[in-house]
């Protein structure tokens, strides 16, 4: 199915002919795929397909070496990261880079942001509900948390900067089968709330559960793009882009 036969008028993010370079290494060849209003999209694929790259190039941090990134209509293609993140995209790197000497409540303000025009805001209390435990550690020292508590309190400094799209890379690696829930149940309700999703996530059942509407990437292009229904279905297609 290609991803441009359902190109929605209303998208809230377009990504088309997308092309990346790691120097000489060519990575993403052409990505189309397109994000509607509080919409959960998941990008699938093998390890090196191209997902993370394609988050890395939504956000300025990997140069497009060509295509279009537009939010709302705007294209951001080449812009700074900052300003990518102030016009409403907001990131949460596999890496989750929490701010190690600093407390949870300093990393949590360093998020905050004024609000994107028509995206929804975000208080500390709405965060300290979807999970406790960081209202518990509020004053623990970032370096000292636990993987999960880390990928929490990632997930949390980037909401708080009140985005339209929020980028999340393999947010549950690593975690424990409970906090992979707890994740999983957070995303649901960030989209209900009106944010709308790009999820790369290995967990083919977390995937299918929380998204929309999922992409399945291969050397760097999309080769499939349809309903979490539609994928399961189509036996040929996961055993040639997503068996391991």
């Amino acid at each position: 199915m290609s991803a441009q036969s359902i190109q929605g008028a209303d998208a809230l993010l377009s990504v088309q002919g997308l092309h990346a370079h790691y120097g000489k290494s060519h990575i993403l060849h052409g990505v189309d795929f397109h994000v509607g209003r509080a919409e959960v999209v998941s990008l699938l694929g093998r390890n090196g397909s191209g997902r993370s790259t394609t988050l890395k190039a939504i956000m300025g941090l990997v140069p497009p070496s060509a295509g279009h990134i537009r939010l709302r209509g705007r294209d951001l293609a080449g812009a700074q990261s900052y300003a990518i993140c102030r016009r409403g995209i907001a990131y949460v790197p596999e890496e989750r880079e929490v701010f190690a000497n600093l407390t949870v409540d300093e990393n949590l303000r360093m998020g905050e942001q004024r609000a994107t025009e028509g995206a929804p805001q975000w208080t500390f209390e709405q965060m300290f509900d979807y999970f406790p435990r960081l209202k518990e550690r509020r004053n623990t020292k970032a370096g000292s948390l636990s993987g999960g508590e880390q990928q929490m309190l990632t997930m949390c400094r980037s909401l708080l900067g009140n985005p339209l799209v929020i980028l999340i890379d393999e947010p549950t690696e690593g975690l424990a089968p409970k906090i992979v829930t707890v994740v999983g149940e957070a995303i649901q309700d960030i989209h209900r709330r009106g944010v709308s999703v790009v999820l790369v996530e290995q967990k083919l059942a977390i995937a299918l559960k929380v998204s929309s509407r999922v992409c399945v990437m291969g050397h760097g292009r999309i080769v499939f793009e349809g309903t979490p229904e539609q994928l399961t279905s189509n036996t040929q297609l996961l055993k040639d882009w997503l068996a391991v």
